[in-house]
């Protein structure tokens, strides 16, 4: 096993795959002050426009970006289906990796990965970048504050429309492509989430359907965990939603936290009755308002960036990831059956 080393200095890192998703890593390296010197993207009208944009050197194929010897940490920004691949490659040569979710489209691949950073000295960070939010940050601390009391209950819901526009996007509709549709592109967010606040989850019970899209993949789908620990967790997930809401409500036995964009800027609310007993919708509230609470991706790319050169703690962590995984496969499995998954 190679011995991981911490530094100070700037970092050159690259990007592989160049679509949308990537400008927002490219953003949060400009903003963490390392260097984006090199990506990889195999369509030409792509790379050109994104060599202009970025003014780094662009390569067809992700093997040269990591033998040019130009970078120390990538970003993964692929499809699905090249995660795995592309962060093996890269970690096994000792480069570091943030790996946009899900963390691979099967377990093993998930445990080659890991195994793969374990082996090479690497960092394998999971692009959960939720995680990194600050009002994120601020439920988890007031549940392991014990602010809310046992948790009991949860809702956890990201969902969309594309925009309004009448196809899906890229790949996301190509079952060999993505591997899965919103259960697997949204719900594995929600599903990390739900592990973050309510610990270990022992079985999954999960009904979807494709409702709007002529695609390969489900467009909308709802599951229903069991946490070990006790308490549930419901995890809705579509494509079908007109507009676009990412939102979480946490109850416990002594209080509640809520948050949602959906009627306008997020804010985190803490309802709670330390007054007292009062009436069914009268309780104590606090509000927590973050000026940045938009830039949790830009935040995700600098825990990164600190974890190589500070050894500060990696946010999300490869088995965080493959958990993630786990958990959306477990919800395949039970809509395949009709019956809950356990484990």
């Amino acid at each position: 096993m190679t011995q991981r080393t911490v530094t100070a200095a700037p970092l050159n890192v690259g990007i592989i795959g160049a679509g949308a998703i990537s400008q927002r890593h490219y953003e949060g390296y400009s903003h963490a002050g390392a260097n984006v010197v090199a990506f990889a993207e195999p369509h030409d009208v792509t790379r050109l426009r994104r060599e202009t944009e970025w003014n780094a050197r662009g390569f067809a194929d992700f093997a040269e970006l990591l033998d040019s010897g130009d970078v120390q940490a990538v970003s993964i920004c692929t499809p699905n289906a090249y995660h795995a691949p592309a962060a093996i490659a890269a970690l096994s040569r000792g480069i570091h990796v943030l790996c946009e979710k899900p963390l691979s489209l099967d377990l093993s691949a998930c445990d080659e990965m890991i195994a793969a950073a374990r082996d090479g000295g690497a960092i394998l960070q999971t692009g959960h970048h939720l995680r990194s939010s600050p009002l994120v940050q601020t439920a988890k601390r007031l549940i392991d504050e014990g602010r809310i009391g046992r948790v009991t209950f949860m809702r956890l819901r990201q969902a969309h429309d594309w925009g309004g526009a009448p196809e899906v996007r890229g790949a996301f509709g190509s079952l060999a492509a993505s591997g899965g549709g919103t259960l697997l592109d949204n719900g594995c967010h929600m599903m990390d989430l739900a592990r973050h606040f309510g610990g270990d989850v022992g079985s999954i019970y999960a009904r979807m359907s494709t409702l709007k899209f002529e695609i390969e993949v489900e467009d909308t789908s709802i599951a229903t965990l069991e946490f070990t620990g006790g308490g549930f967790a419901s995890v809705e997930n579509a494509w079908t939603a007109t507009g676009w809401e990412e939102s979480f409500a946490v109850y416990g036995t002594e209080g509640a936290l809520e948050c949602s964009n959906r009627l306008g800027k997020p804010r985190l609310r803490f309802v709670n009755r330390e007054s007292g007993f009062g009436q069914w919708g009268q309780t104590d509230e606090t509000w927590y308002d973050f000026a940045t609470s938009d830039n949790a991706h830009v935040r995700s790319v600098e825990r990164f960036i600190q974890s190589i050169q500070e050894g500060a703690p990696i946010v999300c962590t490869g088995e965080d990831g493959r958990e993630s995984v786990r958990l959306v496969l477990g919800g395949y499995e039970s809509a395949r059956t009709g019956l809950p998954v356990r484990w």
